[in-house]
């Protein structure tokens, strides 16, 4: 059965959950009671098995759309032969209080108004819960009809009717007329909503958000648009942020590299916190940063954590085919089991940033951090699993040793700035700078004239590029230099678009290129003094956006999105590119915008 393209999805959010709606107007993804939650509507992952809400105009089979400006409300116009219609599908939010600048009001909102003439207006919503498992069991209670076992409800102005598990609406609706059908995920919703007042607060709470943002450089658009979808994927209790709202969309179509991606990686922590401080959202960066330390209880941190601080088995769903055949779909996520090093160092690096903006890592906090310090110094020999989280044995990646030479490196100017003189900053910075020498040693092959993947092998790996953008190495250092043009030589499948690695990972099949990584070269570019060559790249990289200016995680060389989506870290590494590009080309730059936009 025909599948939509992935990046052709809209994105909606109110920041506890997501929906995405495809181009005909169907919502073929929605999880409740929020991210991780189960999806109701899972049409994505299976035509036949999965739910879906359908909402469609006689005579038109698919509207124009867009967002409106500075928001995740999705404006659809429908134009027939004898009428035409506008409408707004967005999951509503207010103004949140206190800590928590958004709230979620749990429900999502499917609103039509006739312009001209008359329109045909069909609805079929179609829940099945349990990840598509079950029909839908419906209640009707006062004015709603409710999903059994679920928090789903449906309400609309206009009649409905429900056969065989399916809620039917029906209706001609003529010049003036407006439908509304609001489908909500909390019984404590209140029944007294005012369509028009949600999507005006709606509109309104979201132009506020963004509006903090006095970026005007390069590529602000995307960079203001990366920013709304960066706020919408994170979870509004905690401030953690989902690498992407779906699970198992394919790398490689038919193929077997199926994923879960409704976690937090801590991949490029401090990145995000300093992009939320320089894009004036320091509430946002405050609240990530306290959920980052508050997982660092642990004796070893897990690469990855639920929305709510806990991690779930992974397993198969063999009733669902999977997008376009691609089996199997899978929840949960083993890499969660994995040693990954370069994750101490990504944590450490947000919290010298945090503390270098504010001042205000607490004692507590610090002492978390200090014990995972301590360990590295300790354990920094070891080989372990790497940033890709390949399912073999450990070994001694090369990225993962610069990322502990990062932790120490951050553990030692924090203990500084926090005059912490019962810290073992001595042995601390031995360990630091023996994994240097070390990295130096083993880690680049004068072979092959490059820095490799890992210690000993000629495999390339494009999280290298990380090298001077953590300040591991300058820019412009010959090894980084030549590091850059073998990846392009020898990872690029298209102009700009670079492979992970090509190394046997262990799985049948191939994926597509890197999007975190092909802008993260662009980045890359900038700090070696090729700024040319990096706005170009930049430029062609815009070009693969899906056409609401949303990234997938992959793409395939014949322009094909891949993967997760909207992929919070393509987004946040499209930031950083852009701020790179305009002229903060170092961290100290970086430090002092987001210190302005934090004030």
């Amino acid at each position: 059965m025909n599948y939509p393209p992935i990046d052709s999805y809209a994105f909606l959010s109110d920041t506890h959950t997501a929906a995405l709606v495809a181009a005909d107007g169907a919502v073929e993804w929605f999880c409740v009671p929020h991210f991780a939650g189960d999806a109701v509507l899972a049409r994505l992952l299976d035509r036949r098995s999965g739910g879906g809400l359908e909402l469609s105009v006689a005579g038109c089979a698919e509207p124009s759309r867009r967002y409106l400006p500075d928001t995740l409300v999705l404006e659809n116009r429908w134009t027939t032969p004898d009428g035409s219609a506008v409408g707004h599908d967005f999951l509503a939010v207010a103004p949140g209080d206190g800590p928590q600048p958004l709230r979620a009001d749990k429900v999502l909102v499917r609103r039509v108004r006739v312009e001209q003439g008359r329109i045909r207006l069909a609805v079929r919503v179609t829940p099945r819960p349990g990840y598509g498992v079950r029909e839908a069991t419906w209640e009707q209670v006062g004015g709603r009809w409710r999903v059994a076992d679920t928090p789903l409800w449906v309400g609309s102005d206009l009649p409905c009717e429900v056969t065989d598990g399916v809620l039917r609406i029906e209706a001609e609706l003529t010049a003036g007329q407006t439908a509304v059908v609001l489908v909500g995920y909390d019984d404590d919703v209140t029944d007294e909503i005012d369509p028009d007042e949600l999507l005006a607060r709606t509109c309104q709470t979201w132009q506020t958000w963004s509006a903090r943002s006095d970026y005007t450089g390069f590529g602000a658009d995307a960079v203001r648009h990366s920013a709304l979808v960066l706020r919408g994927l994170s979870f509004d209790e905690t401030g953690a942020l989902i690498a992407a709202p779906t699970t198992s969309l394919p790398e490689e179509i038919g193929g077997v590299r199926n994923w879960d991606y409704r976690y937090t990686w801590h991949r490029d922590a401090a990145l995000l916190l300093l992009a939320l401080f320089r894009l004036g959202h320091a509430e946002e960066g405050r609240r990530y940063l306290h959920f980052l330390i508050s997982i660092c209880t642990g004796e070893l941190l897990s690469p990855l954590i639920g929305i709510h601080g806990s991690t779930d088995t992974e397993r198969e769903l063999p009733h669902l085919e999977g997008y376009a055949g691609s089996r199997p779909v899978r929840i949960g996520n083993e890499a969660a089991e994995q040693v990954q090093f370069d994750t101490y160092g990504h944590i450490l690096d947000a919290a010298l940033a945090y503390h270098e903006l504010t001042g205000d890592l607490t004692d507590e906090q610090w002492a978390l951090l200090r014990r995972h310090i301590d360990m590295l110094a300790q354990r920094w020999r070891e080989p372990d699993h790497g940033i890709w989280e390949i399912r073999g044995p450990r070994q001694h990646y090369v990225n993962a040793k610069v990322m502990i030479w990062v932790c120490l490196d951050r553990g030692i100017r924090l203990a500084e700035l926090l005059d912490d003189r019962s810290a073992d900053v001595d042995r601390w910075r031995d360990a630091r700078d023996a994994v240097h020498a070390e990295v130096l040693e083993r880690g680049f092959n004068r072979q092959v004239n490059s820095f490799v993947m890992t210690y000993g092998s000629t495999e390339l790996d494009a999280s290298l590029l990380r090298i001077p953008l953590v300040g591991f190495l300058p820019g412009d250092d010959p090894r980084v230099l030549a590091t850059i043009d073998r990846l392009r030589q020898e990872l690029e499948i298209g102009p700009g678009l670079l492979l992970r690695y090509r190394a046997d990972d262990g799985l049948p099949g191939e994926e597509g290129a890197f999007l975190l990584c092909s802008f993260e070269l662009v980045s890359a570019l900038v700090l070696a003094g090729r700024r040319d060559e990096a706005a170009k790249v930049f430029d062609q990289l815009s070009q693969y956006a899906g056409p609401l200016g949303l990234y997938a995680e992959q793409l395939a060389a014949d322009g094909t999105a891949l993967g997760n989506y909207p992929q919070a870290f393509t987004h946040l590494a499209l930031i950083e590119a852009a701020l790179n590009l305009d002229g903060a080309g170092d961290r100290e730059a970086l430090h002092a915008w987001a210190a302005r936009g934090g004030s």
